[in-house]
């Protein structure tokens, strides 16, 4: 495939950004693009992943480069207008209103699905945990029921691209599992996945592609395969078996 096929071809494309908070630089010089397909971003604490989906979604202001997604430069816009392009956002810890009822999270964004892929329903079907915990306050539940409340809720955007941070963040391995299987049944249905990672195994169970972010840059894009399977790169990039 030609330079110009992949470009043609992206869904998400990010050319020489920086971006960062007051006078730190945190991304700097990214490259990023993406198709309709599962990618990985994995790095060691700190190299600026959650930076970068924040500051996709204009929660961090980017100081240079472009970010375009679907053909619209997203530089102009704020973090709701983002939104309504098509990006959906799953953060680092939920992010769930205490008091509020399963139900009720859900409530709040049903009427817009009507006649779309993703309702209350579809929803429910997906993770029937949620169902029987439908009038539990999001207080009240445990960390994978609240995981499942969260994708719930950002698949009820119906978007194209789907953001998730830390998606395995403290769950047990059988809820790692079930986010595992969301997100490749997300790819099977044309939703494109943006996974930032720590786990290392889950990224690559994930994935169709690995993108390795040392300090605010992507240092190696790679496949799941070749970095499960590589001892060295893992200690080289991302400190595993180091202390």
């Amino acid at each position: 495939m030609s330079p110009t096929d992949e470009t043609d071809r992206a869904l998400l494309r990010i050319d020489g950004l920086d971006a960062g908070y007051g006078e730190a630089l945190v991304l700097d010089d990214l490259e990023l693009s993406m198709g309709v397909e599962a990618l990985a971003v994995v790095g060691r604490n700190g190299m600026g992943k959650t930076t970068l989906c924040q500051t996709i979604l204009g929660m961090v202001p980017q100081r240079s480069g472009s970010i375009t997604f679907d053909g619209t430069d997203l530089g102009p816009l704020a973090t709701e207008a983002r939104a309504r392009t098509g990006i959906g956002y799953v953060p680092q810890g939920r992010r769930l209103f205490r008091s509020l009822t399963v139900d009720e999270h859900l409530a709040m964004l049903e009427p817009g699905t009507r006649g779309k892929r993703w309702t209350a329903e579809a929803v429910y079907d997906l993770f029937p945990r949620l169902a029987e915990r439908k009038r539990s306050g999001g207080g009240d539940l445990s960390g994978g029921e609240q995981q499942m409340l969260a994708v719930g809720r950002a698949l009820l955007l119906n978007s194209s691209l789907l953001i998730m941070d830390e998606p395995s963040e403290g769950l047990a391995p059988t809820i790692v599992d079930v986010m595992i299987d969301v997100v490749r049944r997300l790819v099977d249905e044309g939703v494109a996945v943006l996974v930032v990672e720590q786990n290392l195994q889950a990224a690559a169970a994930m994935a169709d592609r690995v993108s390795i972010m040392v300090s605010g840059r992507i240092e190696l894009e790679t496949s799941p395969d070749t970095l499960t399977a590589d001892v060295d790169l893992q200690r080289r990039y991302l400190g595993v078996g180091q202390h």
